[in-house]
């Protein structure tokens, strides 16, 4: 017998999940927050196919996202997500906490507070927003099901251009010099492009082309010898142009 409760939910406009957080971008989505002076932050995952950081019940979603690069004598699956960079307040989001772009907003903004991978569940205590929000409103979950079909179509236009836009942003990545990522599962690495020359890369950058070999940065010397051993190419030091984000 199923026993998860009904899930609700009505924005209450506080404006909190405009706030400290990278939102997730598609090629076109990128464009234009670039057009209109937003940054864009860059971050990076990979995995073996048959090893280190491929979960099995994550399989066919994390293959379906990400893209084979070349990585020492092996080669490794790369998922990468452009972001809209917001350390603090969206640039579009205004004083009475209103959003600039409603009817242009990414279609993360749109989904929320759903999640876009399938294998995260959504679950209001680790969101920003007030617990009135999940108090009342339209019915989202009903035992474990969303049920706005709205939404569902949303959230599968996300996950389709995640599919549709990594060997694309594969090649952009190259252009912008791009070249290392974290494990899955063990952390991202994480860059802020120049803003100029990501667009740039954005308008000109194909996704033909010969792809450059990449690179896997941990820090346990245990995983590092792992991967080591699979043929990968890895690395433990920091560097200057990107920051590794460790999961604890």
């Amino acid at each position: 017998m199923n026993t998860a409760p009904d899930i609700r939910f009505d924005c209450t406009g506080c404006g909190k999940c405009c706030t400290g957080h990278h939102v997730p971008l598609t090629l076109d989505e990128a464009r234009q927050w670039t057009g209109s002076g937003g940054q864009v932050i860059v971050l990076a995952e990979a995995f073996l196919a048959s090893g280190p950081g491929l979960p099995a019940e994550q399989r066919e979603h994390a293959l379906r996202r990400s893209w084979p690069v070349p990585c020492g004598s092996t080669e490794v699956h790369v998922a990468i997500t452009f972001a809209a960079f917001n350390p603090g307040r969206c640039h579009h989001l205004d004083d009475d906490n209103r959003c600039g772009i409603y009817e242009a907003r990414p279609l993360v903004c749109r989904i929320y507070p759903m999640e876009i991978n399938p294998h995260i569940p959504l679950r209001p205590e680790a969101k920003d927003c007030p617990s009135e929000a999940w108090q009342s409103g339209p019915l989202l979950i009903h035992g474990e099901q969303l049920v706005d079909r709205r939404l569902a179509e949303l959230i599968e236009r996300s996950r389709q251009a995640d599919r549709d836009d990594i060997r694309g942003k594969v090649a952009i990545c190259q252009a912008l010099g791009i070249d290392t990522s974290a494990l899955k599962g063990n952390g991202f690495t994480a860059y802020l492009p120049d803003t100029r020359a990501l667009a740039q890369a954005l308008e000109r950058v194909g996704p033909e082309g010969e792809i450059a070999p990449w690179t896997l940065h941990v820090q346990d010397p245990g995983l590092y010898a792992q991967l080591e051993a699979c043929g990968a190419r890895v690395r433990s030091e920091g560097a200057d142009y990107y920051s590794f984000i460790g999961f604890n």
